[in-house]
């Protein structure tokens, strides 16, 4: 099977907390750093540290085949990126050197989850990994269905994951034997977002499934009218999430129900890439090619900042910056309150994947496979 470097979508297919952080019960066992897609257990994608006022590339990392679509995964003094070449790579930190290389027959879109020294990983064979992060030697594997988008997240002593076959699936984490699994009607692509113990899939059945995680049953559901990839984001009591037919919705996960709809005003086009999330502004990119701040408890636009591509990947709010990537192959950063540009890069290919950042570096890789770290002298 020949895998397109764009997002191919299913073939069958408001309340704020008093606290301005969000509940993180037995999630929130999170490794410092950036240890799994959008960085944290709610899916919040805002990076706990800062990144330098002037950016520069402080190296990069090319591979002979394939391109990124995968996220990084940032831990310790150590880089973790998928590669469609059919590599699960780690690299150091601070040089780019190649620490090791665990390989496989087809390749990675999802992107790595670290935890206690492990990295899991799924591939586009269905098959979902446990390899060391010291040596990249396999501890386990698991056989899924279908194809693995979804990049994993962790529940008390469980590792979660969807797949195309669309199923959830809890594993533990040491030994990768089966505790349950929660079937939906179509395909899983999104990071399974966790807040307490309930789990948030959004999926291309065109419904938000939150699932009770010590049984893995289902405790409710939001029809939310259009199949989705899109991984949601959690902060305070509200849940965000955008799908194929350009609506991006607002949802009080608690009880659950709709709180506001946001359409674009001009060109209505899916919203495939996730939502940043902070207690001020929702960021989120759009194939309309332009990266979207709504008001997070009324929905309301506060701004729109126009690029030259389609956003299939992730936005990162990094203090009062957002960092974004587009098809026309640069990375922007934006004034949060503004929208405004501050600094652009142009990377030579298209950004599918998301920024990834910590330790005062941000890591993003192309479709031209180069894998560049951003950060300051």
């Amino acid at each position: 099977m020949v895998h397109s470097p764009r997002f191919r979508f299913c073939a069958v297919c408001a309340c704020l907390l008093a606290a301005t952080g969000s509940a993180r019960g037995d999630a929130g066992n999170d490794e410092p750093g950036w240890p799994v897609f959008r960085g944290n257990a709610q899916a919040t994608g805002v990076a706990s540290g800062e990144l330098p006022d002037r950016l520069q590339v402080l190296w990069t990392f090319k591979t002979e085949k394939g391109w990124f679509e995968s996220t990084a995964a940032i831990v310790k003094d150590r880089v973790f990126i998928g590669s469609t070449d059919g590599n699960l790579y780690a690299l150091d930190v601070k040089s780019g050197t190649k620490q090791w290389a665990f390989s496989t027959e087809l390749g990675f879109t999802a992107s790595p989850s670290v935890r206690d020294g492990l990295v899991f990983l799924g591939d586009v064979d269905g098959r979902f990994y446990c390899v060391g992060a010291d040596d990249g030697k396999e501890h386990w594997r698991f056989d899924s269905e279908a194809e693995i988008n979804s990049s994993a997240n962790f529940y008390r002593d469980k590792v979660l994951f969807g797949s195309q076959d669309g199923t959830l699936y809890c594993l533990d984490a040491k030994s990768g034997q089966l505790a349950w699994k929660y079937q939906s009607e179509d395909q899983i692509r999104c990071f399974p977002t966790i807040v307490e113990n309930r789990a948030f899939v959004a999926g291309c059945d065109g419904a938000l499934h939150v699932i009770e995680l010590d049984r893995g049953k289902e405790v409710g559901r939001v029809a939310i009218e259009s199949p989705t990839g899109s991984t949601p984001a959690v902060l305070g009591d509200l849940l965000f999430v955008g799908t194929e037919g350009s609506t991006f919705f607002a949802i009080d996960w608690k009880t659950p129900k709709i709180v506001w709809q946001y359409t674009a005003e001009r060109r209505q086009m899916p919203f495939r890439s996730s939502a940043a999330v902070t207690k001020d502004a929702v960021i989120v990119g759009s194939l309309d090619k332009s990266v979207h701040a709504i008001e997070p408890a009324t929905g309301k636009p506060l701004w729109t900042f126009a690029t030259k591509g389609k956003i299939e990947g992730s936005p990162v709010i990094v203090g009062q910056r957002v960092f974004a990537g587009s098809a026309d192959g640069r990375l922007y950063a934006l004034a949060i309150k503004t929208g405004k540009e501050v600094w652009q890069y142009e990377t030579g290919g298209s950004l599918i994947g998301s920024p990834a950042v910590a330790q005062g570096r941000l890591i993003l890789g192309n479709d031209e496979g180069t894998l560049f770290c951003f950060g300051g002298q």
